[in-house]
């Protein structure tokens, strides 16, 4: 089969996050012998990338990159911002969308690449349209529901909240582009059943069937680490990985390790928040900054920790840093506001959930002190990754979301979502509660 992915950022002009779906998703189809193309605007990465290093990327045996540049650097991707509509991109976009051989068209992060009014372009109607919602994108221009670039978002308040946070206004959120665009769809596609009622809420589903499919790691992305014992180190440490900004909460993590003296905090990333960190980590020799990690570096940073903190703030749409902590054998620690965080890291079994800093402090202490209860975590953590967060569970399911969406559009239906897909999904959650006995 041919698919063609579009997306804002990929490979080396990429920061992560969706992109690293993006791309594990695109390998793990060339393995399987399909044809891949993605389309990515360079234009938007360097709009937007300020200090933020480029990747190393080496597209696998199958991938074929293609890189917008619009020779108009700037104004390509603020164009879009503006209008909904990809503009300077749409000649290179319809060429591809116009292309009769194309099976699957695969939309993701699309905010810069065409906004909206990319979801109906080209003239290719036999091929499967689906868009997978990384962020918030389609209900929140500042895609994050992170309000003020300080809370999480209590009400709408767009426009004040866009002018803050220094973002063009967008006057098609106030159209029906987006009802319009969605209905170009097959299905939606959710990492998260938390970022899947997120949207039915804003009533979404009016416009495109809703379905969750939850994200994956290769079976290799580990390089085996979890099948060693990890590397004695003098001091039992806690692990924490992200992009450095204040929405992801490292700030209420590190002035607790005044507090832990005998465990280090280990954090790994770059971001423009880091001198800020930086200076809250003073005096504290138990806090190291890690830089940067690729896969392998990180994966031996979480291989050896006794947990990995995701102290989120805002509601994340699934957490990759929970199911790359799973895949090393390692247990979370994850705050209860953070999303999707809450379900991929407590309701999985995997960690333990918080809600205050006196609720962090304890759980750091029982992951260290506390081995068996760690174990415990551990195993389910790694149950996940190897069952429903697998590769395989995950292309698995893709091709039948496909076959389902050729299906229904042969038969001149919507998609039916099985009624399951619509059950609230709240297991019992461990949560790291005070005790009498633990100390503070």
């Amino acid at each position: 089969m041919k698919f063609c992915m579009i997306t804002t950022f990929f490979g080396a002009h990429s920061f992560g996050g969706d992109a690293a779906y993006v791309d594990r998703l695109c390998q793990a189809l060339c393995r399987r012998g399909h044809e891949v193309h993605v389309f990515h605007c360079v234009d938007a990465f360097n709009a937007v990338r300020g200090d933020h290093p480029l990747r190393q990327y080496t597209p696998t045996a199958g991938l074929h990159l293609h890189p917008l540049e619009s020779g108009r650097g700037v104004l390509s991707p603020l164009a879009t911002q503006a209008t909904g509509l990809p503009l300077f991109k749409s000649k290179a976009l319809r060429e591809v969308l116009d292309a009769d051989d194309l099976d699957v068209v695969h939309f993701h992060n699309i905010s810069l690449v065409g906004g909206p009014g990319v979801l109906g372009l080209g003239a290719n109607r036999r091929a499967v349209r689906i868009m997978t919602a990384h962020e918030h994108w389609l209900i929140c221009p500042m895609h994050l529901l992170w309000k003020y670039d300080r809370k999480a978002c209590d009400k709408d308040a767009c426009l004040r909240c866009s002018i803050a946070g220094k973002r063009p206004p967008q006057a098609w959120r106030y159209t029906n582009a987006v009802p319009k665009a969605l209905g170009h769809l097959d299905a939606l596609v959710f990492p998260s059943r938390h970022a899947l009622e997120e949207h039915r809420r804003r009533g979404m589903d009016r416009w495109a069937p809703l379905v969750h499919v939850p994200y994956f790691l290769p079976d290799d992305w580990s390089g085996g680490v979890e099948d060693h014992e990890p590397a004695a180190t003098a001091r039992p440490y806690v692990a924490a990985a992200g992009r450095l900004v204040a929405m992801k909460g490292f700030q209420r993590l590190i002035p607790l390790m005044k507090h832990l003296p005998e465990v280090d905090l280990r954090l790994a990333g770059t971001g423009p928040y880091e001198p800020e960190l930086r200076r809250l980590a003073e005096g504290l020799p138990n806090v190291r900054f890690e830089g940067l990690l690729g896969g392998d570096g990180l994966a031996r940073l979480f291989r050896g920790a006794r947990a990995v903190v995701v102290p989120s703030l805002f509601p994340e749409t699934f957490g990759y840093v929970v199911l790359e902590a799973f895949a090393t054998g390692t247990p979370v620690v994850v705050h209860e506001g953070g999303g999707a965080i809450r379900e991929t890291g407590a309701e999985s079994g995997g960690g333990l959930a918080y809600r205050t800093d006196s609720e962090l402090l304890t759980a750091m202490r029982r992951m260290v002190h506390d081995e068996d209860l760690r174990a415990e975590l551990a195993a389910r953590g790694f149950a996940q990754r190897i069952g429903p967060w697998s590769e395989s569970e995950h292309v698995h399911r893709y091709m039948d979301l496909i076959a389902d969406c050729r299906a229904a559009r042969e038969s001149g239906r919507r998609l039916r979502i099985d009624a399951a897909e619509r059950e609230s999904h709240a297991p019992t959650v461990a949560r790291a509660t005070l005790r009498r006995s633990d100390p503070v």
